[in-house]
C-alpha cells in the first residue's frame, strides 16, 4: 500500500531540494516512520476491532476526537491522496494514450477503473486481497529490475555530498517525502478481519516498512548515481529517466507501465481497507447509519466501498496533484500524532500491554519522540496549507455538533 506514485516522482523532487544529500531526508523519514509505527505496533496489538487509527484514537479519547481522526483519515488522507494518485495515473498513461487528456475519455476511464475495483472488493476480502497481491508483484518487478541492474551503472562520484543543505530545505524535503512513506497504517483498518493481530500486526509492520526503506534508499541511490546533477532536472519522471540511461528507450515504457500498475495497486488496496474506517465510524454512530450496512451475501461494507470510490473520482476530476498530495500529508501526520498520544493514554489508563501483546521499549520515550518529529514536520507547512487543515478540522467539528443536535 505504501509503494504508490510517490517513489516514481519524488527522487527528482528531493534531489532538486537537497542535491546529492537527498539521503538525509530518507534517513529522517525512516527514523520518523519507525518511531511512529512502534506506537502502532503496540496499540494495534491491544485494540483489535476494525477501524485502525480511528479505532485506536476513539478508544483512548472518546467519540469526538475519534470522529475528527476518522475525518482526517478517510477524507483528509485517504480520499485526497487517492484522488492525487488517480490524477497521477491518468497523467502517466496519457503519455502513451493521449486521448486520456480529453475530459470525456478521462471520465470514462475512471468509471471503468472504479467500477472494477469496487465490484472486486464488494465480492469479498479474499478477492480484494488476491487482486492486491497480484498488483504488488506486478509493480515490484520493474522497480526491482531497475534497482538490481542500476547498481552496475552507478558513478560513485555522483553520490559524494559536495554541499550540505540548510535545515529548512531538509525539513521541506522531509515533509514532501513522508507522502511516499505513508499508507502502512491503512492495512490496520481491517484489524477485525486479521488473524492473530497481537502477533501479525507488529510482524507485518516491521517486515513491510523495513523492506520499503531499503527499496526507496536503493532507488534514490541508483537514480542519483546514474543521473548525477541531472536528477534534479527530472522532477516529473526521474526513475524513467534513469531507466532510459540504463536500458535505453524501452526502459521508459517499462517504468511508465510500472508506475501505472503501482498506482492501481495502491488504489485497489485503499478501496479494500479504507472503507472499513467509514464503516467503523458509521457503526459507532459518527456517520450516517447507511454507511454501516453489510452486504447480505458477501458480508462486506458495500455502501461504504461505493461511497469511498465515488469521493475519490469526484476530487480526481480537479486534476490538482500537488494540492491534493500536500493536504493529504498534513492530515496523516495529525492522525499519526493522535495514535502516538493514544498509545500513551492507554498505557496510563490500562497499564503496560499484557503477555502476548507487543510492548515497545522505552515506555513513554518513543511516543514523545514521535510527536516531536511530527510537530517539526507540520511546522514546514505553508500558511495556506495549515489553514486548509484547520478548516477541515473545523468542518468536522461542526458536523459532529450538528449530528449530536439532530440525534437529541
Amino acid at each position: 500500500m505504501v509503494v504508490g506514485a510517490g517513489i516514481f516522482v519524488l527522487p527528482g523532487v528531493i534531489a532538486a531540494k537537497l542535491g546529492s544529500a537527498a539521503i538525509i531526508a530518507y534517513l529522517i523519514c525512516g527514523v520518523a516512520i519507525t518511531l511512529i509505527f512502534l506506537c502502532y505496533a503496540e496499540i494495534g496489538s491491544r485494540v483489535t476491532r476494525s477501524g485502525g487509527s480511528y479505532a485506536y484514537i476513539e478508544e483512548a479519547f472518546g467519540p469526538f476526537v475519534g470522529f475528527i481522526s476518522s475525518m482526517l483519515l478517510w477524507f483528509g488522507w485517504a480520499v485526497l491522496s487517492d484522488a492525487a494518485l488517480t490524477v497521477a495515473m491518468i497523467n502517466t498513461l496519457s503519455i502513451v494514450v493521449p486521448e486520456l487528456q480529453e475530459p470525456l475519455w478521462k471520465l470514462l476511464f475512471m468509471v471503468v477503473l472504479f467500477t472494477f475495483m469496487v465490484g472486486t472488493n464488494i465480492i469479498g476480502v479474499k478477492s480484494g486481497i488476491r487482486l492486491y497481491v497480484f498488483n504488488t508483484i506486478a509493480k515490484f518487478v520493474p522497480l526491482a529490475l531497475l534497482l538490481l541492474v542500476g547498481l552496475f551503472f552507478i558513478n560513485v562520484d555522483n553520490l559524494i555530498i559536495t554541499e550540505w543543505p540548510s535545515i529548512s530545505n531538509i525539513g521541506a524535503a522531509s515533509l514532501i517525502l513522508i507522502f511516499a512513506f505513508s499508507g502502512a497504517e491503512c492495512a490496520l483498518n481491517a484489524s477485525g478481519e486479521i488473524k492473530n493481530p497481537p502477533k501479525t500486526v507488529p510482524r507485518g509492520i516491521f517486515l513491510g516498512l523495513g523492506s520499503i526503506f531499503v527499496l526507496y534508499l536503493g532507488l534514490q541511490t541508483v537514480a542519483q548515481g546514474v543521473l548525477g546533477a541531472e536528477l534534479a532536472n527530472n522532477t516529473e519522471a526521474p526513475l524513467a529517466a534513469a531507466a532510459n540511461e540504463i536500458f535505453g528507450g524501452w526502459g521508459i515504457k517499462l517504468l511508465v507501465v510500472g508506475g501505472a500498475i503501482s498506482i492501481f495497486s495502491t488504489l485497489s488496496g485503499d478501496i479494500l481497507v479504507t472503507p472499513r474506517v467509514i464503516f467503523a465510524a458509521a457503526r459507532d454512530g459518527n456517520l450516517p447509519k447507511s454507511l454501516a450496512k453489510v452486504h447480505t451475501k458477501y458480508k462486506t461494507p458495500h455502501i461504504s466501498i461505493i461511497f469511498y470510490a465515488f469521493m475519490i473520482a469526484l476530487l480526481a476530476l480537479s486534476g490538482q496533484f500537488k494540492v491534493l498530495a500536500v493536504m493529504a500529508s498534513g492530515s496523516i501526520l495529525l492522525v499519526y500524532a493522535g495514535v502516538c498520544l493514544a498509545t500513551l493514554k492507554l498505557r496510563v489508563r490500562d497499564g503496560a500491554p499484557s503477555e502476548g501483546q507487543f510492548k515497545m521499549p522505552g515506555k513513554i520515550i518513543i511516543p514523545f519522540l514521535s510527536c516531536s518529529v511530527i510537530t517539526w514536520m507540520l511546522l514546514q507547512l505553508t500558511g495556506e496549507e495549515a489553514l486548509g487543515l484547520l478548516a477541515l478540522i473545523g468542518i468536522s467539528t461542526l458536523i459532529f455538533i450538528v449530528q449530536k443536535i439532530i440525534k437529541k
